[in-house]
């Protein structure tokens, strides 16, 4: 499916807006931004980083602000919402042991490990389950996205190896 929505994209829309969207879509982030940039559009290191930082950071205010209210007003309105807030609350706080431990830092290490469900997105319902306040959450998931984007770098360049 996602293959086919950058496909679709790529398209419509010049490649430097393709990989900041893909970069701010949930399930893909930076993961699959930094080696579509890389790979598919060719784009230099710096380029591709950059564009893919940017991407990943664009949600984070809009669902630090809204995300808590807006899932209490759906998940009143919609039950498929409610079970769609409830699991993912849960999986959040069962992953997000290390923000629990450690707060700020905890959740820039959370964000900066590029497996699935730790990204920017998960790292927003972390800093809200573990109320962290707004502006230490934007910081810690910025400096989380930052290092994230390296280490996807690194492995699209082949220069480290990561399991997923």
């Amino acid at each position: 499916m996602i293959q086919e929505t950058v496909e679709f994209l790529n398209r419509l829309l010049p490649r430097e807006l393709v990989t900041i969207i893909v970069a701010a879509l949930p399930i893909s982030e930076l993961r699959g931004s930094i080696p579509l940039a890389m790979g598919a559009f060719h784009f230099s290191i710096e380029k591709a980083y950059l564009l893919s930082v940017i991407g990943n950071l664009i949600p984070v205010i809009p669902l630090l602000i809204f995300l808590e209210s807006l899932s209490k007003w759906l998940s009143r309105k919609f039950s498929w919402a409610d079970r769609f807030f409830s699991w993912l609350f849960t999986r959040t706080k069962k992953r997000g042991e290390i923000v629990e431990k450690y707060g700020a830092i905890g959740l820039s290490l959370f964000v900066a490990i590029p497996l699935p469900m730790t990204g920017a997105w998960t790292g927003c319902v972390a800093a809200i389950l573990f109320g962290i306040r707004r502006l230490w959450a934007m910081l810690s998931i910025g400096i989380g996205v930052l290092i994230a984007g390296i280490i996807v770098t690194l492995a699209s360049l082949g220069v480290i190896k990561l399991f997923w």
